[in-house]
C-alpha cells in the first residue's frame, strides 16, 4: 500500500471489530440540514444510481448510472461546493451500475470504495480500476456483517453477498443492504435476482422490511419475487429503468407483485429522480 492510499485510509475510515461486525466509521463532517436523511434515485435513463446524504452530513453514492450523466444529476443533488463523496458503492461491474464511476473518481475526492469482489472482464470496470489506482481511493470487498456507520444514528448493513462471489455471474454477487436511520429503512438491492432474495429471507426474514424498496434489476422478472417484497412490505418501490426501454422494464407481473403487497410504485423513467427524506420515524417523498 502507498503512503497516499495508507493517508487517504486513516483520513476517510477507521476500521473497528464491533459486537462481530466489522463497522466502518466515517471521519470527514460536511454540512447538512441535521435530523433528515435524504434519499436520491437519480435519473440516470436505463441504469442505477442512488446518492444518500445523512443527517451528519456525510454521503454515499451507490452505482453510477451508465453513464457520465450521473455528474449532472449529482450536482443537481449536492451542495455547489461540494467535491467530495464518503463512499461510493459498487453494487456489481455491469456497465449500467458503473458506466459513470470513472467520472466521478475523477471528479471528485472519494474516501472509500465498496465492490463485491465479483470478476467481471468488463472494459469500463478496467478503467475504473485504474481511475482508482490514480486517485489513490481504497477498495474494500464488502460481506455480510459489514457496518457502514454515518453517525447521529444512520448506518448502512451490508446484507449481501455473505460469502466469495468472485467467480459468480454479476447480477447474482450484487451488494444487497439496508441504509437505516431511526425505525426507518431503505432497501438498496442492485441487480439480484430471486435466488439470492430468497437467501435474504431465510436469513433474515422479518428484519428486511422496509419502507424503500428499490426494485431488483430495474423492476425485471428476475428479480422482485413475491417472498422477498412480502418480506419487505414496503411502503414505496421505486424502479430505476430508462422510459420507454428496450428490454421492456418494468415487467408486468413486478408490478402485480408490488401492486399485491400495498406499495406505491414510482419510475424514474416517468418521474426523474425521485427523493426521499427521513426523520428516523417517518420517510415522505420530498
Amino acid at each position: 500500500m502507498t503512503q497516499s492510499t495508507l493517508r487517504n485510509a486513516h483520513r476517510w475510515a477507521l476500521f473497528t471489530l464491533l459486537c462481530g461486525a466489522l463497522a466502518v466509521s466515517l471521519a470527514s463532517i460536511k454540512g447538512s440540514v441535521r435530523g433528515s436523511l435524504f434519499v436520491y434515485f437519480l435519473d440516470v435513463g436505463q441504469g442505477d444510481a442512488v446518492y444518500v446524504r445523512t443527517p451528519s452530513g456525510r454521503d454515499m453514492l451507490v452505482d453510477g448510472g451508465p453513464s457520465r450523466s450521473v455528474i449532472r444529476r449529482l450536482s443537481e443533488a449536492m451542495p455547489w461546493h461540494d467535491r467530495s463523496i464518503d463512499v461510493v458503492l459498487e453494487t456489481h461491474p455491469d456497465a449500467d451500475h458503473i458506466g459513470g464511476l470513472p467520472d466521478v473518481l475523477s471528479r471528485y475526492d472519494v474516501g472509500v470504495f465498496l465492490e463485491p469482489g465479483v470478476e467481471s472482464g468488463n472494459s469500463i470496470d478496467d478503467e475504473l480500476s485504474r481511475v482508482r489506482q490514480k486517485k489513490g481511493v481504497e477498495s474494500i470487498i464488502a460481506r455480510r456483517g459489514m457496518r457502514i456507520n454515518f453517525g447521529d444514528g444512520a448506518y448502512f448493513d451490508i446484507l449481501f453477498p455473505d460469502g466469495d462471489v468472485s467467480r459468480s455471474e454479476t447480477n447474482a454477487a450484487s451488494i444487497v443492504g439496508a441504509l437505516r436511520y431511526g425505525s426507518t429503512s431503505v432497501m438498496l438491492t442492485g441487480d439480484s435476482p430471486k435466488q439470492v432474495e430468497a437467501r435474504l429471507v431465510s436469513l433474515d426474514g422479518s428484519r428486511l422490511r422496509s419502507d424503500v424498496l428499490k426494485a431488483g434489476h430495474h423492476g425485471s422478472r428476475t428479480s422482485s419475487g413475491l417472498g422477498f417484497v412480502g418480506a419487505v412490505s414496503p411502503r414505496y418501490a421505486v424502479i430505476s429503468a430508462g422510459a420507454q426501454n428496450r428490454y421492456g422494464h418494468p415487467h408486468r407481473e413486478v408490478l402485480d407483485i408490488f401492486e399485491g403487497v400495498g406499495a406505491e410504485v414510482l419510475m424514474t423513467g416517468e418521474e426523474g429522480t425521485v427523493v426521499f427524506v427521513s426523520d428516523g420515524s417517518v420517510v415522505e417523498r420530498d
